[in-house]
């Protein structure tokens, strides 16, 4: 449902579920179906009827929205009368609050305390909170049912009961000692519902584990308060955080339990859940939880801690960052609570990415936000264990900082994993066991053992991330050791290396190679941010060996900046020299800067000639030729530099050479309407491309301009999709949006105006976005003719169609292009 139809301001929520659900399929079975689509329907009419606003519809269970408190307490009443006569019974939670709607929703704790008093309730009982209970008539048949401990596990709210039916007591908290918390949990619904599951179907050892912050603890009181009931002999909490002798973990156990001397005997028969609360400085201990699970084999155990325990029976769970949505919820939510009404908006978000969804780490961010505005925090976030500061006092020492919560899961390391978390710490993004294993001397137990200490995080099969606020902490601690220095070198020559590598194969393997050079590009700017300080003469090597890369992945902006600053600050001639300014001609020319791009590629083809380098040479007269015909709309020079090019291929017997050549001849005949020859020539490219994907994808795409030349549109757009599709394994997005392109105007020629104007108005903004346009007088002149006939076919709802697809994610637009034009 669209945030605009949703009630706003005070605003009263209504949840619904049904009880004994499974019990009723079991009795009824096939005609279960029917009493729920009833059940359904009754309720519907009954929110109808009152104003309400479904907001969501999960099962059987309901959310809905009102204007008025009235409103929703009188649905509420209609609904259950409705259903006295049948077999379902409903219960239900009313609060009242004032929510955020956001694009997703309503954001808020106001939400989850709703359905938490709607969990509370029984079937026919229909429960409210004190807030809505004061906005309601005097005389309405309201019970006091005193106050009570909800299962989000704050403090007491006080409930009500409409009406004066008789019930059993509420399913809430009033007998464990389970701590009262400061707020609701925000997020985590799915790792709840999974570790609710676990333990609820047999797992009897179970650990949270994960980095400092990630919210272990207060995920596992969730957990254990939503277990509250389930278990005959109860849900106890053991706090281990103050405890460093693993031999009294078992009195401490049975303290909290209320065993007074033997533990095994008191547990012998019991059904009970023990949350063991971080372990991590215990891990001594570890033989005594088995000893402990042996005593009943109806006790589980659950436990947190930043590394596993290691024993038989036990279950790991790896909690990882909050996702970004619920990382911008919880921020938001804790920016209200100290007086900060705030939005999850694009700058929420950038916050919550530095601080990689830590929750931790989101919660000191937003109490900042009561002396700095968000836009002023972020920019403070490139140091962050600085700023994030001044936790709540009740908090432990240990989180009350972020610094303090990373030195706690450091202090658990010996010497050796000390030091290898800091020299791992030179990666600016994920890396791979082998580099590693080069840069750092790293092998595959140390890396296990930061693993363990959630330290680092494995993805893959072989490649390692730490998260960006951890990783702060381990530069200060590379900044201080003696070899830091000839780290930071042996960093930038690997990378180096690969970069090397990627060049030398980027005709042969690019989708490959472009696929490496992306996932270690956070690597490479690191490397090259290094080299431009302390070896600019390498610096050089390394940008011209990457502009091939920043080119067809549309970092123009970047690409140029890198270069222009390593051309500058090296002293270097010859061959290094000569492929920066290859690289920078060409990123110039596209980021629309045509005539520095092509001064500085008439200087690097004087330094390969002086180098007689004709290998290299050939490569730049491709990039001129390119420039020339999309950038210069000079198909004449175009044509002269891709021929001479080919000479130097057939030199060279360059098969593969001269055939990317003959595919710019291609171009050239395209833009020039020569559509019999570039349809035979694009042929003959397919045919000699063999596993060349970029010739291919060239191929399909003038194979669909020719056809979209001659008005075959269904063929074009076939074509299209085919060189998209090649585009996107090469990950070169230019190409795709031109791709995108191409299926637009194909989409307008097949009658389908509005997709066609949605996958324009999309590339537009791309380019936008890149700093470029590309205008080629053909391709100009096909734009208006398709294009100009989509508007003119939707008429006055053409604007709206462009604007929508400007805004249209462009993942989304590469999707629709990718699905056919409807039939005409």
């Amino acid at each position: 449902m669209a945030a605009r139809e949703l009630p706003t301001g005070t605003v009263t929520f209504l949840f619904t579920d049904i009880e004994g659900s499974t019990r009723l399929l079991q009795e009824h079975g096939p005609g279960y179906a029917g009493l729920l689509a009833d059940h359904r329907r009754a309720l519907r009419d009954a929110f109808t009827r009152h104003a309400g606003v479904e907001v969501d519809t999960q099962g059987d269970a309901f959310f809905v929205a009102f204007p008025r408190a009235a409103d929703a307490v009188a649905a509420a009443a209609d609904a259950r009368h409705e259903l006295e006569t049948g077999p379902i019974r409903v219960r239900m939670g009313i609060h009242t609050g004032e929510p955020i709607v956001t694009g997703e929703g309503y954001v808020g704790i106001d939400v989850h305390r709703a359905a938490r008093i709607a969990a509370a309730a029984h079937g026919g009982q229909i429960v409210l909170s004190d807030t809505t209970r004061r906005l309601l008539d005097s005389d309405a048949p309201i019970r006091d049912l005193g106050e009570h401990r909800l299962k989000d596990l704050t403090g007491v709210e006080r409930l009500y009961q409409l009406g004066d039916g008789d019930f059993p007591p509420l399913r809430t908290l009033d007998a464990t000692n389970l701590p009262v918390a400061a707020s609701p949990l925000v997020g985590r619904e799915l790792e709840l519902g999974e570790l609710v599951a676990l333990l609820s179907d047999g797992t009897r050892l179970l650990t949270i584990t994960g980095p400092g912050g990630t919210g272990k603890t207060r995920l596992a009181l969730q957990v254990a308060a939503e277990l509250v009931g389930t278990l005959s002999d109860g849900v106890f909490w053991v706090p281990l955080a103050g405890l460093s002798d693993a031999e009294l973990l078992p009195s401490e156990v049975a303290q909290a339990i209320g065993a007074l001397d033997d533990l095994a005997g008191f547990l012998r028969g019991k059904e009970l859940l023990i949350l063991l609360d971080n372990f991590e400085r215990l891990l001594d201990a570890a033989p005594a939880v088995s000893a402990v699970l042996a005593a009943s084999k109806g006790l589980r155990v659950l436990v947190t801690s930043r590394t596993p325990l290691r024993v038989s029976a036990e279950r790991e769970y790896r909690l990882e960052p909050l996702r970004m949505n619920d990382a911008a919820a919880l921020f938001v939510e804790r920016a209200r609570a100290i007086g900060r009404e705030l939005v999850p908006d694009a700058t929420v978000g950038a916050i919550c990415r530095r601080l990689d969804g830590l929750p931790l780490a989101v919660e000191l961010a937003a109490a900042r936000t009561k002396l700095l505005a968000p836009e002023r925090l972020l920019e403070r976030l490139d140091s962050a264990l600085p700023l994030l500061t001044g936790g709540a006092r009740d908090a432990p020492e240990r989180q009350r900082t972020l610094r303090a919560t990373i030195e706690w899961s450091y202090d658990l390391l010996d010497a050796a994993g000390k030091e290898l978390f800091a020299r791992v710490s030179v990666f600016a993004g994920s890396f791979s066991l082998a580099a590693a294993e080069d840069v750092c001397d790293a092998d595959l137990d140390g890396l296990a053992a930061l693993v363990d200490s959630s330290l680092l995080k494995p993805i893959g099969d072989d490649r390692f991330l730490m998260l960006e606020t951890i990783r702060e902490y381990g530069l200060e601690k590379l900044a201080g050791a003696a070899a830091g220095g000839e780290l930071r070198q042996r960093h930038a020559r690997f990378f180096s290396t690969l970069a090397e590598q990627a060049y030398e194969r980027r005709f042969d393997g690019e989708a490959d190679w472009s696929a490496q050079l992306r996932v270690n590009h956070d690597d490479l700017r690191a490397a090259l941010d290094w080299l431009v300080v302390n070896d600019p003469d390498r610096g050089l090597d390394l940008a011209g060996a990457l502009g091939w890369f920043w080119l067809s992945h549309g970092l123009l902006a970047e690409g140029r900046g890198r270069l222009a600053a390593m051309l500058g600050g090296s002293a270097a001639t010859g061959r290094a020299r000569a492929r920066a300014l290859t690289a920078s001609g060409s990123l110039a020319a596209r980021h629309g800067d045509v005539d520095e791009g092509r001064k500085q590629l008439d200087e690097a083809i004087r330094l390969w000639r002086d180098l007689a380098d004709r290998n290299e040479l050939a490569s730049a007269f491709d990039v001129l030729g390119w420039l020339l015909v999309y950038d210069a709309g000079d198909n004449a020079g175009s044509l002269d530099a891709f021929e001479q090019s080919i000479e130097l291929r057939r030199e060279l017997d360059d098969q593969s050479g001269e055939t990317r050549a003959l595919v710019g001849v291609c171009q050239v005949l395209v833009a020039l309407g020569d559509v019999e020859r570039a349809e035979s020539l694009s042929r003959d490219l397919l045919e000699r491309a063999g596993a060349d994907l970029r010739t291919k994808h060239f191929a399909f795409h003038f194979l669909a301009d020719c056809a979209l030349i001659r008005g075959d549109t269904e063929e074009a757009e076939e074509r299209y999709r085919e060189s998209l599709q090649a585009a996107l394994l090469l990950g070169d997005v230019i190409e795709t949006s031109l791709e995108v392109q191409g299926v637009a105007m194909a989409a307008a020629g097949n009658a389908d105006p509005r997709r066609a104007l949605l996958l324009a108005g999309s590339v537009e903004a791309l380019w936008e976005s890149l700093g470029t346009s590309i205008s080629v007088a053909f391709w100009d002149e096909l734009l208006e003719r398709f294009i100009g006939r989509a508007r003119a076919q939707l008429g006055a709802d053409a604007d709206a169609a462009w604007s929508e697809g400007r805004g249209m994610g462009f993942d989304d637009a590469v999707k629709l292009a990718l699905t056919a034009s409807r039939p005409r």
